[in-house]
């Protein structure tokens, strides 16, 4: 019973904000044509990442340093709600499947966020990577998942370390990201999406059951300036994320001081 209303409430409040989402993609197109020149997405598409998450009954907390404004940002994956998940706390562009482009709401906001979408078993590396590469060298940062699939959030897979070589040859850090989900106290088992999952059948999962906690934690910025081959910094990085991982599901997070709200991230909490 209390499932059901709770989904009511928010698949309502999901509505509205789809509703509103549609409002500001037509004014944005309005404003292309007045112009004559395409606006910056960027900053709406963070904006309309946390409301969506905020939809979805995420609790965010970030933990760490601050985002690099250019870097290639490599982290664990674990569900499609890493893709709001971390695009409202950092402006990043994603590397994504290309079916997450026809998702409802999520695929708009990727799209707008500059998501380089891929086909799986394309061969498409090379392309993949210069375009990663040209996105460092213009300034931007690069959000990629090395484990190139999702996990049940348990641990860490192995990091493929193809597309790490873009950094290096921007000239650009490379920054970790830790992320973690966890229901009351353990981690939760209704985030992940895996296998066969279908998206709207998840997606009624997340609106139905109680808030999720996740914790986002941002490791030290890496160096790829030395002769360190790119199989041996994927291991090294998926080393240093699953250390987070495994920091985050002991609850480690939970010792750390009181969240302070800051103007970079409006209405997330952040735990130094």
């Amino acid at each position: 019973m209390i499932g059901s209303l709770r989904l009511a409430i928010r698949l309502a409040t999901f509505t509205l904000f789809l509703a509103a989402i549609t409002v500001l993609a037509l004014a944005l197109r309005i404003g292309d044509v007045v112009t004559g020149k395409k606006l910056d997405r960027t900053p709406w598409a963070g904006r309309c990442f946390r409301g969506a998450c905020r939809c979805l009954g995420l609790h965010i907390r970030w933990h760490g340093p601050a985002p690099q404004a250019n870097a290639l940002v490599v982290s664990n994956h674990i569900s499609w709600c890493d893709i709001p998940i971390l695009g409202g706390l950092a402006p990043v562009r994603f590397l994504s499947k290309a079916e997450v482009a026809d998702w409802p709401l999520i695929g708009w906001l990727a799209r707008q966020a500059g998501t380089l979408f891929i086909q799986r078993g394309g061969g498409q590396a090379r392309q993949v990577k210069s375009a990663i590469r040209s996105a460092l060298a213009s300034g931007e940062s690069v959000l990629i998942f090395p484990e190139g699939t999702t996990s049940a959030g348990l641990t860490v897979l192995p990091f493929h370390g193809l597309l790490l070589s873009a950094a290096r040859e921007a000239n650009v850090t490379i920054q970790p990201a830790t992320i973690c989900y966890r229901r009351d106290g353990r981690p939760d088992h209704v985030a992940p999406f895996i296998g066969d999952d279908a998206f709207h059948s998840h997606l009624v999962q997340l609106l139905k059951n109680p808030a999720s906690r996740v914790d986002v934690l941002f490791h030290e910025p890496v160096a790829t300036t030395g002769a360190l081959k790119s199989s041996e910094l994927a291991r090294q990085l998926q080393e240093t994320v699953l250390d987070g991982l495994r920091r985050l599901q002991a609850g480690e997070a939970d010792l750390a001081a009181a969240p302070v709200r800051t103007g970079a991230s409006p209405g997330l909490s952040r735990l130094r």
